[in-house]
């Protein structure tokens, strides 16, 4: 790469491979901010995999603005081509310790867990419904999980075991903590959704931190209650303070990447907040968004070379 040595910002460009981003228009507005593109590096392509995409991936790196002002006009020029940019700090990429903290459900995973539990009851749509509301920030998080939760009472606690056999990471979730872990860093999960499912996934992946909340049960079976205080928001939020400081890493070399309104809070506390595949509102809150589908890209975005 021949950019310059300390940049004040780095752009990180992800794109299907058959849409390639204007970077004469991306010059151009980084020009009108006071600025200039002093190198560009190509990361590499995902693997073409059955998955989504492949996608590729290049890095700016930029003098004479800093990466806050350019997520506005940069973020304008992704949504009108079809790609993604994250604008991020220079110093915030794996070359040292990161802490990196996930979502689960519809980030870390493909599905809603508590929808394929209440399948058991043939109630998931309904279900479903009330799950949107709440990622769309339209309805108090808590009080739609109590809902939710209450329509599986009954349910053998058997049918955790059910659900996690079909339970299937997000595409690039394995490449993504394998980069991060060999970084140094590590990677975290907090979830609104229960550890009966969470804590033996993080386990199998080599996640090192999972928070979430844990169902009721008598003898064998679910109450349709939530044991102790519900994983919300603020929750969130607090997991990730302390996962950075077992991890002994400072709050602005932390990562977190989430789908829904329950994010927010650990999206706005993190160094870069990375809405995935998520509700507009939180787009429009968080830091950069990808909508590509794959997690693999996290990695070269924080400045890895894909393999």
């Amino acid at each position: 790469m021949t950019d310059h040595p300390s940049p004040d910002a780095v752009a990180v460009l992800i794109s299907p491979v058959d849409r390639q981003p204007e970077l004469a228009a991306i010059r151009a507005a980084v020009a009108g901010l006071g600025g200039s593109v002093t190198g560009v590096a190509d990361l590499g392509t995902t693997p073409a995999d059955g998955g989504p995409g492949p996608l590729q991936v290049q890095q700016l790196a930029i003098r004479g603005v800093p990466w806050v002002p350019l997520r506005g006009p940069l973020g304008a020029l992704a949504a009108a081509g079809g790609w993604d940019v994250v604008c991020r700090a220079p110093w915030l990429h794996l070359g040292e310790p990161l802490l990196v903290v996930l979502d689960v459900d519809s980030t870390l995973i493909t599905a809603e867990v508590i929808e394929l539990l209440a399948a058991h009851v043939g109630r998931e749509a309904e279900v479903a419904a009330v799950t949107d509301r709440a990622m769309r920030g339209e309805i108090d998080f808590a009080e739609s999980l109590h809902q939710r939760v209450r329509v599986l009472a009954g349910l053998p606690v058997s049918v955790f075991g059910d659900v996690r056999a079909v339970v299937r990471p997000t595409p690039g979730v394995p490449a993504m903590i394998a980069a991060v872990n060999a970084s140094g860093g590590r990677v975290g999960v907090v979830s609104g959704g229960f550890c009966e499912v969470v804590e033996p996934l993080a386990a199998e992946l080599g996640i090192a931190y999972a928070r979430a909340n844990r169902l009721e049960v008598a003898d064998g079976r679910l109450t349709g209650r939530v044991q102790g205080a519900v994983v919300d928001r603020a929750e969130k939020a607090r997991a990730l303070r302390r996962y950075a400081a077992d991890a002994g890493v400072s709050m602005d070399r932390t990562v977190a990447i989430g789908d829904g309104a329950n994010d927010l809070d650990m999206l706005g506390l993190a160094a870069l907040g990375i809405a995935f595949n998520a509700k507009p509102a939180v787009r429009a809150a968080a830091d950069a968004s990808l909508s590509g589908g794959r997690l693999d890209v996290v990695p070269a975005v924080l400045g890895r070379q894909l393999t």
